[in-house]
């Protein structure tokens, strides 16, 4: 699988992710601008997920694929 490809598919999963895992109290749920950014800090591979009003959710990649949202991340991986 290309870079390119893993990315997107990383992106569209932590997208997902944050949709299933969305309040049911919140009538509108804050949506992502874009499909999300990759980003790669220590050796460790991040998905942000951000709009305008700021960073949504974090998502890191475990060794074995799984995202694991963040409930703190490191500063400069949502700075990005």
């Amino acid at each position: 699988m290309t870079t390119l490809a893993r990315d997107e598919d990383l992106c569209r999963r932590a997208v997902a992710a944050y949709h299933r895992t969305a309040s049911p109290i919140q009538a509108v749920t804050d949506q992502p601008a874009g499909g999300g950014d990759v980003v790669e800090h220590q050796d460790k591979t991040y998905v942000v997920l951000s709009n305008v009003r700021g960073t949504l959710a974090v998502y890191r990649v475990r060794a074995d694929g799984i995202l694991k949202r963040l409930k703190r991340w490191p500063a400069v991986v949502a700075d990005t």
